[in-house]
């Protein structure tokens, strides 16, 4: 099937209260796209596709269109995900028919191989996987998901459910989740570099440690968007965001205006940040302080100039709590609309996991 032919599915779900759920799934997915209410029903539009609802009886009638496989799985399994989330557990069916309706494999999933790691600084550790398939990581964003199955077993990686949803292995099958940047790209030889953040014994940080080559792992991608192509940029985080923003620095166009602020623990964890465009760039370092305890990037964002120098567009990565006040920041004083802007949540202090908290 050609790329560019739009992909069409859809599914009609009974629910105990299918307008609830219509008014929830609009509600959530408002923050995501572009939702269009009607009487009775509603239409969410996105980069990814179309999704359209309506209410007939006791039935949630919803069809995707996307315009391409990859899209499809994301608003479908997505689409599913929440309706299951707000029938509050209820027993409903759910299943999908027209395109890819039929399918079991995750369109954007690759198995790759370790071939490498080294640490670019005390604190950062590079993964280099070995891919046939570099050209697909190309477009879609810079984030991967990152499958770490147990070590010492085969892994069995994840496959599509009836319902659209990704079905993961359980038990001694359990697969590690993380979500990184992809660094770097290189064709030629067919790699792939992933940064990673050491942080104590986290389950991405023990893979780190101790991946070496001939290690299998999966991706999951790639995903998280493009930033706009504007004249001027902030770019702003911690550690974390460190490989997105070095990556996103490489490839700006000449022209391109850009100031980066990168808060780290301390001058051993600077790293060379190229670009072709002119940058203003300032360390911050926490000297002794815990990651994700200090104020100081909120304190950079405040005490930017504004005034003089205000960006295009500013990207945010950081603790969760930092992320959500420099996003309140940027909405209610500088009254930054939401294509102006991106402050995403890469962790969160005292867990483990990666937050859900990027808009």
């Amino acid at each position: 099937m050609a790329e560019t032919e739009t992909l069409v599915a859809a599914t009609r779900v009974t629910l105990p209260d299918p307008k609830a759920v219509l008014d929830k799934l609009c509600g959530h997915f408002v923050e995501h796209g572009t939702v269009t209410r009607t009487a009775d029903g509603g239409r969410i539009d996105s980069p990814l596709g179309t999704a359209i609802l309506d209410v007939v009886g006791d039935d949630l009638r919803v069809t995707a269109e996307c315009p391409n496989e990859g899209a499809l799985f994301i608003v479908k399994s997505s689409i599913a995900e929440h309706i299951f989330m707000f029938a509050d557990d209820e027993a409903i069916d759910l299943f999908w028919t027209g395109d890819r309706s039929d399918a079991r494999d995750i369109p954007y999933f690759r198995e790759v191989v370790v071939r490498g790691a080294c640490n670019v600084t005390p604190r950062m550790r590079r993964i280099t996987l070995a891919c046939a398939d570099t050209r697909h990581y190309e477009t879609g964003g810079m984030h991967v998901g990152v499958l770490i199955p147990p070590r010492d077993r085969d892994p069995v990686w994840p496959w599509l459910g009836a319902d659209g949803r990704a079905v993961w292995p359980k038990d001694e099958d359990e697969i590690t989740r993380r979500v990184y940047t992809i660094r770097r790209i290189d064709h030629e030889r067919g790699e792939l570099d992933i940064d990673v953040v050491l942080h104590g014994d986290t389950p991405g940080s023990v893979w780190a440690m101790g991946a070496k080559a001939g290690d299998r792992v999966g991706l999951m991608g790639p995903g998280g968007g493009n930033i706009p192509a504007v004249e001027s940029y902030l770019l702003v985080g911690c550690e974390t965001a460190l490989p997105v923003i070095a990556r996103i620095a490489a490839e700006l166009p000449k022209h391109a205006r850009t100031t980066i602020i990168l808060e780290v623990a301390d001058a051993s964890e600077e790293q060379v940040i190229s670009s072709a465009a002119t940058i203003d760039l300032r360390w911050l370092h926490r000297n002794g302080a815990e990651a994700g305890s200090t104020d100081a990037l909120f304190a950079a964002v405040r005490d930017f100039d504004w005034a003089g120098n205000a960006p295009d567009f500013v990207l945010v990565g950081c603790e969760q709590s930092a992320a959500r006040a420099i996003r309140k920041y940027l909405r209610k004083e500088r009254g930054l609309g939401k294509d102006q802007h991106l402050a995403a949540a890469y962790w969160r202090r005292g867990h483990a996991g990666t937050p859900e908290d990027r808009d």
